[in-house]
């Protein structure tokens, strides 16, 4: 690789970052001093380092392009989060000197006492997001003020959870509406909203930011793929898939892929969200599964055959040409099962660590986007309008009766019946 490598791990030079830079921008029409204005709209675990990784690769070329993170202010670092955080800046001589260099150290040393209140919007700028503090990012150009951070950016990342993506980009569309142009939209969110009227169907993200901000679906895009936000900053090898419009997702594939992290493109963008909503659903049952059974490899493979045929059921239910369930998707699939934070949220509702009574948003994690995606799909699932032939009976059925770890799911994280918790295990039997 050619350039010259960074104490944060970033590269400058080489690989053609600056060609690509240049054929986004005539793409999008930028003139010469014309800056290409990325902002990430959230800053969430992926939202944060999908905007660092834009900041390594690209944030150098200062005269062509701007990349801005946009969180709410107000939001105060605990001091036990505090504590932490002091521990993985001392443990990184890198972090630790470049804190240093900018005269941020000593309010870290002052909330390590307790004599001062960090903000979540502030220790992103020295590169700290709030829900993986253990992995440094570089420096990040924040803005608290919505407004300011999205009215005319060319690009908007939405990196905000599935929950809080419609009441946002209805926000933003009172700021966009002199605008001449449209800018494009590349969605991170997982997750779905049920709608039962005037018939039964799903809403995804990236439905939501058109109706909510008047967006053409064509500058629309959603970016998912078997990734883990921190080794993706680790520069662990991984790839993704953006879809949407031919006319954006080419080129943009080409504008993310970085030596570590492969983008590819695809058309299919409706199975691609159902998708993501879906595992983050079952991923809860296996870290469920993975605590009930003392990690038993054997119990985790059962449960992966019979989760995959749920969703490869739903899906095909749900969408009118769905992909195969396979590579990238079934991918993402088991690294979420795998290693994720509705995997790790099952497990410790498991051992008594969590509470159902806690909500969605957990400390140090963040949205835990699994729980609505549970409500949603079994609310749509339940429509009689949607009825099946039964496999084994002679009868029509709610396609929910035959998905039966989203029901004991749903009767566990919706009624919040914990009882359906200690029976987990009776998914592994299910023929």
């Amino acid at each position: 690789m050619v350039g010259s490598v960074h104490v944060n791990g970033s590269v400058n030079g080489g690989n053609g970052t600056e060609e690509r830079l240049d054929e986004l921008r005539r793409l999008l029409g930028k003139s010469e001093g014309d800056l290409l204005k990325i902002v990430s709209i959230g800053a969430g675990a992926w939202g944060s380092v999908f905007a660092a990784l834009l900041q390594d690769a690209y944030g150098h070329f200062r005269e062509k392009v701007q990349i801005r993170v946009w969180r709410r202010a107000g939001r105060a670092v605990d001091r036990s989060t505090a504590e932490h955080l002091f521990d993985v800046i001392n443990s990184r001589e890198d972090v630790l000197r470049r804190l240093i260099r900018r005269c941020a150290y000593l309010k870290y040393v002052e909330a390590r006492l307790g004599d001062r209140t960090l903000y979540a919007d502030e220790i992103l700028r020295d590169g700290f997001c709030l829900n993986m503090v253990d992995t440094p990012l570089c420096p990040l150009k924040v803005v608290t003020n919505l407004q300011e951070a999205v009215w005319d950016a060319d690009i908007v990342v939405n990196g905000l959870p599935s929950t809080e993506t419609r009441e946002v980009f209805e926000e933003l569309s009172k700021y966009w509406k002199e605008r001449i142009s449209v800018p494009v939209i590349i969605s991170l969110a997982k997750g779905i909203e049920a709608s039962l009227d005037p018939i039964p169907r799903i809403i995804t993200p990236t439905q939501m930011i058109s109706s909510a901000a008047g967006v053409p679906t064509e500058n629309i895009l959603y970016l998912g793929g078997p990734n883990i936000a921190s080794e993706i900053y680790n520069k662990e090898y991984a790839n993704a898939r953006i879809c949407g419009s031919n006319k954006w997702r080419k080129p943009l594939a080409k504008f993310l892929r970085q030596p570590h992290f492969i983008v590819w493109d695809n058309s299919d963008l409706v199975t691609h969200e159902v998708m993501g909503g879906l595992k983050n659903v079952y991923a809860i049952g296996a870290g469920m599964v993975a605590a009930l059974t003392n990690e038993s490899a054997t119990s985790k493979s059962v449960y992966f055959a019979h989760c995959t045929s749920e969703m490869i059921f739903i899906t095909h239910l749900l969408t009118e040409q769905p992909e195969k369930l396979a590579g990238p998707l079934l991918a993402d699939t088991y690294v979420t099962l795998l290693k994720g934070r509705n995997a790790w949220y099952g497990q410790m509702l498991v051992k008594g660590e969590l509470r159902l009574d806690m909500g969605d948003s957990i400390k140090g994690k963040g949205m835990i986007q699994g729980i609505s995606a549970v409500g949603a799909f079994f609310e749509l699932l339940s429509q009689p309008s949607l009825s099946v032939q039964h496999p084994e009976e002679n009868k029509q059925v709610a396609p929910a009766e035959l998905c039966p770890i989203l029901k004991r799911l749903y009767r566990i994280l919706i009624k919040r019946s914990v009882i359906y918790i200690t029976i987990m295990h009776m998914v592994l039997c299910i023929h």
